[in-house]
């Protein structure tokens, strides 16, 4: 390995002694304040104390079914009460937990807790899709109490799959040590308050973000989980916000343009905004930092236990900012050599106590990305594929990609992946994965196949039988034959644009029609039927924000996001426009004022 010259490395920030373990945080808080509120969900609340007695009992549960330290156990539940238990849970056993996100395919489901080799699985569901031979528990099962083993720092906290360029999913290990690190690393910044606060939990559990977000309840801090129906209607996730005074949100870029009207149109102080999963725009920059919105742009990929770095949203545009406490980046070349220039680029390197242990029984993965760290002996380094360079002030910004791997709202894609899926399929001959911007800000998958037989309709509702719906392309293009590079590879930047759009004009037509252009428009197809659902032909939700705002400015009507998302079909949601046609029209709409978080 190659020596590395001082400026190749930010210095990591002064570390102290090891960080407390999150279960003997979350104890003293139990101690400290057992009425506090600790978890609000739609299905109910419970203090610290609950918490504590329902945790306790469930890890009894889980010793009395075989888990045992370091074991690993799904977690195949809904965003309800019940899944904060279940994790804690979990971890009070001495195990690790696996996501299996019930809005999976089942297919996929049955290959993670396969792969992960679980030892047993929480689950609503008492015949859940993972392999013959793992206990199932309910997540309210109770067993006399017993002696627990308290997890150590490199015990594993979690395994989260993430998408695969080789078309299966990996699993992600990362210990509990590195947890506390990010916990104590947030607060050493000064990203998390020194006292209490209200913490909504926007993410997915399947999502690494999650993390950094469910694990605010072991400082005392109270939880709100956000069900998915709330998460989809920005309206109603405002007004959850307001119900519980939440101070702090973490969401994407892409989250946050749903959610701003809703917020900034509102009569209650914007939370503190944590911001990861893609790039903040320059535009989404300029409107926190100079509306006084206080918000972090926190950067990280799941192999580095969620966040290495982070910034402010102030001052300069958009710029990953300065390393945690403790970690380590390097910006080196394709030969593994400092890059010092200023505008130069190169890729990023971490390392670190916040360092994941690999992929779950994938030792070779393992070695090709986390390397040799010449820091200090026996020390690893994450080589994370992105690139960056260093602006002439000294900031720290995102460039790109090395490879083929996306962010699309906040979701990490590898579109090997899905070319792998795409291919696999009946009746096609080559296949092909691109991502495509039918408008500023609306990134979709493009998939493009070969085939005599190949039907596009078909073969997407295949792809969503195994694949989950943020890896399924928004359209599909059946060509002739793959464009080429002169080595014979696919060149995918000489792939088509997808159909193409037609324009939303005011055609004077009726309620119907004019539905359904807005629908052709967004979703980029040259027809739709009065059958067809929005999500079906590739909708999601920055696209049915479009709908509904296109439609409130053409007919002058009081639209929800909800009245699309509820709807079965076109027809029912044209119903749900005409009813709202004939009632008031629209009010004129306050201009939107950031305004600055009152304090807490």
């Amino acid at each position: 390995m190659t020596t590395f010259a001082e400026p190749a490395t930010v210095a990591p920030s002064t570390v102290s002694t090891a960080p407390a373990d999150l279960l003997s945080r979350l104890r003293a808080a139990v101690a400290a304040h057992p009425g506090r509120p600790a978890v609000h969900a739609a299905d109910g609340s419970l203090d610290f104390a609950g918490l504590d007695r329902r945790t306790a009992a469930l890890a009894a549960a889980l010793r009395a079914a075989g888990v045992r330290r370091g074991d690993r156990v799904g977690v195949h539940l809904a965003r309800t009460l019940d899944l904060p238990v279940a994790l804690l849970a979990v971890w009070r056993a001495g195990a690790a937990y696996v996501p299996l996100d019930p809005a999976y395919p089942a297919e996929r489901i049955a290959f993670m807790a396969a792969d992960a080799r679980l030892t047993a699985v929480v689950s609503a569901d008492p015949a859940p899709p993972v392999p013959a031979g793992a206990a199932v528990l309910r997540p309210d099962a109770e067993a006399p109490a017993v002696a627990l083993d308290a997890p150590q720092p490199l015990d594993p906290a979690y395994v989260i799959y993430t998408s695969g360029s080789t078309g299966r999913p990996k699993g992600v290990e990362v210990p509990h040590g590195a947890v506390a690190d990010l916990a104590d690393g947030l607060e050493g910044i000064g990203a998390y308050r020194p006292g209490p606060s209200v913490v909504a939990w926007n993410a997915s559990v399947s999502f690494d973000a999650s993390v950094q977000q469910w694990i605010r309840i072991c400082r005392g801090d109270t939880l709100v989980v956000v069900d998915d129906a709330r998460r989809a209607d920005p309206a109603r996730l405002a007004a959850l916000l307001a119900e519980h005074a939440v101070t702090d949100l973490d969401l994407t870029p892409s989250h946050w343009q749903l959610l701003r009207e809703p917020l900034l149109g509102g009569h209650v102080a914007v939370p503190r905004l944590f911001m990861g999963g893609e790039p903040v725009p320059e535009r989404t920059w300029r409107e926190l930092a100079d509306g006084g919105i206080e918000a972090f742009n926190l950067y990280g990929p799941t192999e580095c236990t969620v966040d290495a770095i982070a910034a402010r949203i102030a001052g300069p545009g958009p710029h990953l900012g300065e390393p945690l406490p403790g970690v380590r980046v390097h910006l080196l070349d394709e030969r593994l050599l400092p890059v010092t220039e200023p505008g130069a680029v190169g890729e990023l390197y971490l390392g670190g106590p916040g360092l994941a242990h690999g992929y779950a029984g994938r030792p070779g993965l393992t070695a090709g990305r986390f390397v040799a760290d010449p820091s200090g002996a026996g020390a690893r380094m994450y080589r994370t594929g992105d690139q960056a360079r260093r602006s002439a002030e000294g900031l720290l910004e995102y460039v790109g990609r090395v490879d083929r791997q996306v962010k699309l709202r906040g979701f990490r894609i590898e579109l090997g992946e899905v070319e792998h899926a795409v291919a696999a399929l009946d009746g096609v001959t080559a296949a092909a994965v691109t991502v495509h911007e039918p408008a500023p800000g609306d990134t979709r998958l493009a998939a493009y196949v070969t085939g005599p037989s190949a039907d596009p309709a078909a073969l997407l509702t295949a792809l969503r039988a195994t694949l989950p719906a943020h890896l399924v392309p928004g359209t599909l293009t059946v060509l002739n034959a793959l464009p080429l590079t002169p080595n014979g590879k696919v060149d995918h930047r000489a792939l088509p644009a997808p159909a193409a759009e037609p324009v939303v004009e005011s055609t004077g037509g009726g309620v119907a029609e004019q539905v359904a252009e807005v629908w052709r428009t967004v979703l980029g197809v040259p027809e739709v039927l009065p059958t067809d659902d929005f999500l079906t032909l590739g909708g999601h939700s920055l696209a049915a924000l479009r709908v509904v705002h296109l439609l409130r400015r053409k007919l002058n009507v009081e639209l929800q996001l909800r009245h699309l998302l509820d709807a079965a079909d076109l027809a029912a949601f044209t119903a749900a426009v005409q009813q709202a046609t004939t009632a008031a029209p629209t009010p004129a709409r306050p201009t939107l004022t950031a305004r600055r978080p009152a304090v807490r």
